[in-house]
């Protein structure tokens, strides 16, 4: 087990509590670390699934729906990670990133784009002097199944590119298999690699099985010293759903409340809709206030979702519905 800076300093009925000198908590032992997941409390899986139900059925003021729309175009990583990616689709990809609709200068930047390691270079040559940062999956994305040392190799390649994020994969089945110790140790090497660059932990949690879990694994990929926990790469059946967010969102509430440090959560897989997107921004609210409604701390990993939200702003700024090609499909 690794040995870091902060000190765990009491653990209660409801959780654990911790100090705030540094990112990551002292974990000294596997026992230690499986102690502090397992006193967590469980999650109520009908009532969890209920509660993100009846907040999907809110509905926005039509005088504010324009503005959460940009906030959400604002929250967007716009992401390609297919085999056939070419520097030229990075190249429409960063373009369509600063400027979203090439029409309309109002229209905000998207948060980051996010590619493969090989990738960023190019990426990064592109965006240039623009605000939108370059965010690269890594450590053998999408299964984690490789050495450390290869997925260490794989962030520092990331890193020397020019990343300015890092969504790192963790090892399902080293979670699922107990080696609880082992994929809290992978988190914090990756934490330490990443320095300055916010590291976002995907959890894959199509993959986790329960709630539960969901939850405890949040809790370790945070005691790691996480920027953000990512809900899934996308690349299984079963990617971002409400209640799963709603799980992870109440674990940076709670983990906040216990050390003080602020974890942002990233939605990815399936979110293709304003519709869909205006929702996870209610449970956002609802579940962690404001204060989590930044692009600073919520992020929605998408690729066509962007053409939607696009069509909606001019919808409500025309009043007219708009043909679906009216965007690019990039």
């Amino acid at each position: 087990m690794s040995t870091a800076p902060l000190r765990l300093v009491t653990e209660q009925d409801h959780g654990v509590r911790v100090s705030t000198s540094n990112q990551i908590a002292r974990i000294e032992s596997e026992a230690q670390l499986t102690a502090v997941l397992m006193s967590l409390s469980g999650v109520d899986a009908v009532g969890a699934e209920a509660r993100a139900a009846k907040l999907a059925t809110r509905s926005i003021k039509r005088s504010t729906k324009l503005a959460a729309i940009d906030l959400a175009i604002s929250m967007v990583d716009l992401t390609t990670l297919e085999g056939a990616d070419t520097p030229g689709r990075v190249t429409s990809l960063c373009a369509k990133a600063v400027h979203p609709d090439a029409s309309d200068e109002s229209v905000p930047s998207v948060a980051a784009v996010c590619v493969y390691p090989d990738l960023v270079a190019h990426a990064r040559t592109v965006l240039g002097p623009s605000l939108v940062r370059v965010a690269s999956v890594a450590t053998a994305f999408p299964s984690g199944r490789a050495s450390l040392h290869v997925k260490l190799l794989d962030v520092r390649d990331a890193l020397d590119a020019g990343a300015d994020e890092v969504d790192m994969v963790i090892d399902r089945g080293a979670f699922l298999s107990g080696r609880l110790g082992q994929v809290f140790d992978e988190v914090v090497a990756v934490k330490e690699t990443c320095g300055t660059a916010h590291l976002k932990v995907i959890l894959e949690a199509g993959e986790l099985v329960t709630y539960d879990n969901v939850r405890r694994a949040s809790w370790l990929a945070m005691l790691g010293g996480a920027d953000f926990i990512k809900t899934s790469t996308g690349k299984v059946a079963v990617s971002s759903t409400l209640p799963t967010a709603l799980v992870m969102l109440e674990a940076v509430r709670d983990f906040a409340e216990s050390s003080g440090r602020l974890v942002g959560v990233k939605v990815a897989g399936g979110i293709r809709t304003s519709k869909d997107a205006i929702r996870y921004l209610v449970l956002v609210n609802e579940t962690v206030g404001s204060t989590w409604l930044s692009p600073e701390f919520f992020r929605i990993g998408a690729s066509s979702l962007l053409n939607d939200l696009l069509r909606q702003r001019l919808k409500q700024r025309t009043g007219a519905y708009v043909r679906d090609g009216e965007f690019s499909g990039d």
